[in-house]
This record gives structure tokens, C-alpha cells and sequence, in this order.
């Protein structure tokens, strides 16, 4: 096979970026009034917040850099790559059986041996230089397909761009059907944050008037094209709806922001917008922030622990291991923040082990780790709409998201199987590439024939449900198994319940139910549920209560056993509803930092 040009990517110049700002920060470089642990989405909006407010931040990423402009390949075409994007022979990607029947760690498996790098099923080769290597960065226990990036900005580069907001069937589940706790406030408390969210970074949508998906403050829209259309209609008929994509992305452009652009509508988004009208951390949050003057930025600095201060019972810091040097080295301010993602934040605070902690920082009611949950995928339905079938193609891929169908299951009624419900992903039409062509049988002059005459028609959707929080659905650390800087590794106590079982052919049945009644043809219904983890919106294993008994962080998601000590991202989480996660961890870390620079302004 010939060269593979698209992998020639040359990142020389923002690899010495990295180790030169790494090696230039040390302990002595400060002080910082806080440190930021991660620059994600949390981590990215924890930083701009503070930064933005005259505070003096260190900000620790554990990977390097990320030349935006020339790693975000968005206007790479599919011909470039002779393996259509998929990784070099001498790495490889997890496939989705793999997950289940491997044993753990997944890296040390001897099917993988002669293999460079292993990544998780995100890998191929716009996402190659940033996800991990799971063979440095081994998961123990049950089957968990965790996706993480170790790279300036973190999952935010590749990211799905839903921009939902949770709501009040949300934040007052267990009111409604008696399962588990209620957050300790309402969809009003947090209402002011999605809407300054909405105008800081930027989304595109439709106001519905929907309880399930509560509306927000909206750029231009992407239309429905006609295939979506027409299954609307039908749908419509059955009391349900399908609306057009909410994207966090800038379809008009956002004021202050000399990074970002308003969208062209060239689609292809996961790869990383260059132009910056996707949200990502960098571009959005991390660089306007370090422009204050105010923000001090750290590569490859794999935070291990906070550091407890004996003599005050408070943070003092956080370990830091170098992730190129190894050097082991202690950095100190008034306040520590994670934003790590929900569960690296969680394993650090495991790993924080003292005299007065010995279970780990935060976890004296031992609920640390404890009811994680996510959303369960697969389930899903495909088919093709007659009325497209045969007529000519039209451009329908160039836009961020495709349209979704907001939850229906236990709004207004009550299902007798089970409690919550989920919703639908997917959409229809002709995009770059035709995907149904690799299941279209036959070949050469009929079967091209075949494939452009189906071309315009066909339709998916993908079902994404609540996974309920129970206590025993949990991390620990492993006390043999290490990552590369030796750090224990996270085990999995994880399993999906009856309820997301029966959830999930409750999917598979309305799939069918809505493709028939769109008049669809060649339906085809796989009812598997894929593996824990796919959905990459881990939350709730630092819970937040107004009883320390019972929770592990405050309703201002701080630590009630180290005041000092405050979470940014989705670990606080009570529940989740069917509501991917990014939107909410960014209107949830506004309201932290708000109340966190008002403690620093009072008690300065």
C-alpha cells in the first residue's frame, strides 16, 4: 500500500511549544490564588472564569498542546487517506466486541502485542495523536470502553457538538417517579448559566417549547432536509417530534472572540473546526484566557494527588509528575479546581490519601466513586423514505449535528417497564460518503446503480437512555495495576441494570414503530446495546447533597471534607436525564467559579 500522506503530520514546532512551557513553569514560577486541573470543558471554562476576573491561575494539562490550525484537519478529503482514515498497521483501535470479551487491562492483551498503540474505539486518524494509549493507561474490573484525550482542550477537539440542556424532569426525577434523590436545587438556579453559556460560546437550534429539552438563546438553525422532513411528518402523527440539531456551534459568530468564526457549513466537525465556529476548549476558553495575562499554562503535567496541608485540614496544592521527565514536583495555591473529567477528577482525589483521609480526599462517608452513571447506546433503526428513492441527490452533510427526537417516554405518562426514558439521534439524506453502500449487495455496473438510487433516501436513528445512579455502580483504585507514571489505575464496577435492559428494547421497538410508520423500506433494526462507556458522558461519582453524610461535594459541587477543594466538571451530577453532558458541565462550572470568586473576593 502506498504512503499514507494524511499521517505526515509534522508536530515538531508545537511538541518543543510544549516541553519549553513545561519546563518553564515550576513550583518557584507562582504564586497562583488557584490551580486547574484539566483543560477541558470544565477545565477550560473554570479557567476563563477566573482568569477573566483578575485571578491568578495555573492551569495543569497532562498532554501538550494543540496547533489548532494545523491538527484540526476539516477540509481533508476521504481520498487522501488510502485507508480511508483508518489507523496506520501499527496501531489499532479497540472494536466494539473487544470490550466485552477481552480481558482487563485491555493494552496487555497478547492479540496486541506487536501493536505501537492501542487506542479506544475514538481512534483513527484525525483523533490518533490525542486519545491515549491504553497500553500506558490500563482500566481494570468490568468492561468499560473509556474514551480520554491527553492533549490541550481534551475531548472538546472530537466532540459530538449536542448542546442540550438538562431540565426539570432532570434535576426533580426522583419526585416524579421515587427513584433514588433529587439535585439539591431546580432547572431556575441554573437557567441564567445555560443562557450565558448560550451567548459566550455560541448555539444553533430551534425554540420547541418542550419541558424534556428546555429552549435556550439560539443562533441561526440547520434545516431539515427532506428525508427528515417527511419522517417528521409521521412522527408528528404519534405525538412525538423531531427537531433540527442543537450544536454548539456559532452559525452567526460570537463577539470578543478573535478565534472563532462563524460556521461555513462544511460539516465534517469531529475532526476539529479550523476556522473555530465548533466550541472547542482552546480556541473558545483557553486562549482568550491566557491573552488576560492572567493564566499560566502547563503541559504534560499529570497531576497525581492533592497535596493536604496537616496544618489546616485544607489543600495546600497538587503532585504533579512530568509525564516526559517523570520529576515528581508539588504545586501550591489558595484553591485547587478538577476539571479533569469525571472520572480522572474522582481517581485523583482516590489517590489524595493522608493521615486525616486515608480513603482518599472527600470520601470520609466513602460515597466517593460511587453512582456513576452515563447514557446506554445502541439500540437503533435504519431504512429509506419511498419518497426520495431515485431522485437526485442533494448536499445534506454540511452542518454540525443532525436533527434528534426528544424523549417521549415517561413525560406526560408511565411506561410499565421501566422509569426515565431516552432519545434519538440520527438523521437522513446524501452525505459524503454513502454509507449504506457497504451493505448494498452485488457489484459493478448494478451496483453502483443500486447505491445512487438509494443514495438520497436513506434514514437512522440511535437511541441514547438515562442509566438510573445506583451506589454499587462504581470506581475504586486497583492495588497492583499502575499507569505509566505510576499512578494506581481505575477499576470498574459497572453493569447495566433491568431497567436500561428493558430501556433499550423499548428503543429498538419504537425505532421500528416510527421507520414503518414513515412508510420506510429495507428496515433493519439491531437492538444491541453496546458496551458501558460508549456514550463518553460519565457523571456522578463526587455527588453533590446539602447533607455531608450523604454526598461528597456541596450544591456548589466543593468538598465538604476540604472546603478548598472544588470540581468542575460532571462528578457533582445527581442524575443525568438522556441530555448529553457538555452543556450542562459548562453552565454548571460558571455557577461553581462564581460562587468560588466570591469566596476568594470575601475572604481574600
Amino acid at each position: 500500500m502506498p504512503a499514507d500522506p494524511t499521517l505526515d503530520l509534522d508536530l515538531a514546532a508545537v511538541l518543543d511549544e510544549s516541553r519549553r512551557l513545561a519546563a518553564s513553569v515550576t513550583p518557584a514560577s507562582g504564586p497562583w490564588d488557584a490551580i486547574i486541573v484539566g483543560s477541558g470543558a470544565a477545565g477550560g471554562m473554570a479557567a476563563y472564569q477566573l482568569a477573566m476576573a483578575g485571578i491568578k491561575v495555573l492551569v495543569l494539562e497532562a498532554g501538550r498542546m494543540v496547533d489548532h490550525r494545523k491538527e484540526y484537519r476539516t477540509m481533508e478529503w476521504p481520498y487522501a487517506s488510502p485507508r480511508r482514515h483508518r489507523l496506520p498497521p501499527d496501531q489499532r483501535a479497540l472494536a466494539v466486541a473487544e470490550y466485552n470479551f477481552l480481558d482487563r487491562p485491555y493494552g496487555n492483551d497478547p492479540a496486541f502485542a506487536k501493536v505501537k498503540k492501542l487506542a479506544s474505539y475514538a481512534g483513527n486518524s484525525f483523533t490518533r495523536n490525542w486519545v491515549v494509549d491504553e497500553k500506558q493507561h490500563p482500566t481494570t474490573g468490568t468492561p468499560y470502553s473509556w474514551v480520554r484525550a491527553r492533549v490541550l482542550g481534551g475531548k472538546t477537539n472530537f466532540w459530538g457538538r449536542v448542546a442540550i440542556r438538562y431540565g426539570p424532569l432532570q434535576f426533580q426525577a426522583a419526585s416524579r417517579d421515587g427513584f433514588d434523590i433529587d439535585w439539591p436545587f431546580g432547572y431556575e438556579e441554573l437557567k441564567p448559566y445555560y443562557d450565558k453559556v448560550d451567548v459566550l460560546l455560541g448555539v444553533s437550534g430551534t425554540r420547541e417549547g418542550l419541558d424534556q429539552v428546555p429552549d435556550g438563546i439560539y443562533q441561526r438553525a440547520h434545516k431539515l432536509n427532506c428525508v427528515e422532513v417527511h419522517f417528521r411528518d409521521a412522527v408528528e402523527k404519534m405525538g412525538r417530534r423531531l427537531i433540527p440539531g442543537r450544536a454548539g456551534v456559532t452559525t452567526d459568530g460570537v463577539l470578543g472572540n478573535t478565534y472563532r468564526s462563524q460556521c461555513l457549513g462544511r460539516g465534517r466537525c469531529s475532526r476539529g473546526c479550523d476556522i473555530g465556529a465548533t466550541f472547542h476548549s482552546p480556541t473558545a476558553l483557553i486562549f482568550p484566557a491566557r491573552d488576560s495575562g492572567n493564566l499560566t499554562l502547563r503541559p504534560y503535567s499529570v497531576a497525581a494527588e492533592v497535596v493536604l496541608d496537616p496544618a489546616t485540614g485544607r489543600a495546600g496544592g497538587v503532585r504533579v509528575i512530568d509525564a516526559n521527565t517523570r520529576e515528581v514536583m508539588d504545586f501550591k495555591a489558595k484553591v485547587v479546581v478538577l476539571g479533569a473529567g469525571c472520572l480522572d477528577s474522582t481517581r485523583i482525589l482516590l489517590n489524595s490519601k493522608s493521615a486525616r483521609h486515608p480513603d482518599g480526599m472527600g470520601n470520609s462517608t466513602g460515597l466517593l466513586g460511587c453512582y456513576l452513571s452515563e447514557h446506554h447506546m445502541g439500540p437503533r433503526g435504519s431504512g429509506f423514505i419511498p419518497t426520495r428513492i431515485g431522485t437526485e441527490p442533494t448536499l445534506d452533510d454540511g452542518r454540525p449535528t443532525g436533527p434528534y427526537i426528544p424523549r417521549f417516554r415517561n413525560v406526560t405518562d408511565k411506561h410499565p417497564d421501566f422509569i426515565r426514558g431516552y432519545h434519538f439521534q440520527g438523521g437522513g439524506g446524501s452525505h459524503e460518503f454513502p454509507s449504506h453502500a457497504q451493505d448494498t449487495p452485488g457489484f459493478g455496473k448494478a451496483f453502483k446503480s443500486s447505491v445512487r438510487k438509494y443514495y438520497p433516501a436513506q434514514f437512522a436513528i440511535g437511541g441514547f437512555g438515562e442509566v438510573l445512579p445506583r451506589k454499587e455502580n462504581r470506581i475504586t483504585l486497583d492495588d497492583t495495576v499502575k499507569d505509566a507514571w505510576g499512578i494506581p489505575a481505575v477499576r470498574f464496577h459497572y453493569r447495566f441494570s433491568d431497567n436500561e435492559i428493558k430501556m433499550a428494547k423499548d428503543m429498538g421497538d419504537t425505532a421500528d414503530e416510527m421507520l414503518r410508520a414513515a412508510g420506510a423500506e429495507n428496515i433493519e433494526i439491531d437492538p444491541t446495546m453496546l458496551p458501558p462507556g460508549w456514550s463518553i458522558h460519565e457523571i456522578g461519582t463526587a455527588r453533590m447533597g446539602d447533607d455531608p453524610k450523604a454526598s461528597v461535594t456541596d450544591r456548589f459541587c466543593r468538598l465538604h471534607d476540604v472546603p478548598n477543594v472544588y470540581m468542575a466538571d460532571a462528578a457533582p451530577f445527581v442524575s443525568g436525564g438522556t441530555q448529553n453532558t457538555t452543556w450542562s458541565i459548562l453552565a454548571m462550572c460558571w455557577r461553581t467559579m462564581d460562587h468560588l470568586k466570591e469566596e476568594l473576593r470575601t475572604k481574600a
